[in-house]
């Protein structure tokens, strides 16, 4: 029998911390709970498999922490808590190294799959495999070959380098800056970005103006939908 799943949940509010030792209980994940960033660093030391931060804590910076952990624990996915509207927040968060953001208040079920998807996304940077598949979406990242349902796609150079990056980073949210700073300079008008979403998404979704696979995550960035 595999052994549980081991979940960091860094949070200084105790309804919150029992809210998630429950949920993630039943769930069958093993919770290690941090009151403050000071015992979060000490319990890294038990390898969990994944860290749900909020970043208000009351003894340090909770983005701070955040770089703290992306530089001990390279791979470990983190999901950050954040409050609603806190755009910049988000940003800063993604910028630093975590894999996803939920806004309180959250629902149990999407924080599950929030962290689904954050779990799936490390396994593949572990084990990148050649064929992507989404939905009728998939990627051939070895002969280049895109397909919608039975039908290639051709891309630009350039189009197919955008997909490329959100496949191999799959259901995680890329930031604008992340996108620029990958296919041109991250001091780069976003504007050309926003075009070259527009024109991936006129070859390869069905109804451009509601995207089933290039998701925006609006005033951050982007999100391609997660594999099957």
């Amino acid at each position: 029998m595999n052994a549980p799943l081991k979940v960091l949940v860094i949070d200084d509010e105790p309804p919150i911390r029992k809210l998630l030792r429950m949920g993630l209980a039943t769930q069958g994940y093993h919770i290690l709970e941090a009151p403050n960033g000071r015992t979060a660093l000490e319990l890294l030391d038990q390898e969990p498999d994944l860290v749900i931060l909020d970043l208000g804590l009351p003894d340090m910076q909770g983005h701070d922490l955040l770089r703290t952990i992306r530089a001990r624990k390279e791979n470990v996915p983190i999901v950050v808590l954040s409050s609603r509207g806190d755009e910049a927040g988000k940003v800063e968060a993604l910028d630093g190294g975590a894999d996803d953001y939920i806004t309180k208040p959250f629902g149990m079920d999407e924080l599950l799959a929030r962290m689904r998807a954050a779990l799936r996304h490390q396994l593949q940077i572990q084990g990148e495999r050649p064929v992507f598949r989404t939905g009728g979406l998939s990627v051939d990242l070895v002969r280049r070959i895109v397909k919608v349902g039975e039908e290639e796609v051709k891309l630009s150079p350039k189009e197919y380098e955008l997909l490329r990056v959100l496949v191999q980073h799959a259901g995680k949210v890329l930031t604008h800056r992340f996108l620029l700073g990958q296919l041109w300079d991250e001091l780069t008008d976003a504007q050309y970005l926003r075009v070259y979403v527009r024109q991936l998404r006129q070859k390869i979704e069905r109804d451009p103006e509601r995207p089933q696979y290039v998701l925006t995550e609006t005033g951050i960035g982007y999100r391609l939908r997660a594999p099957d």
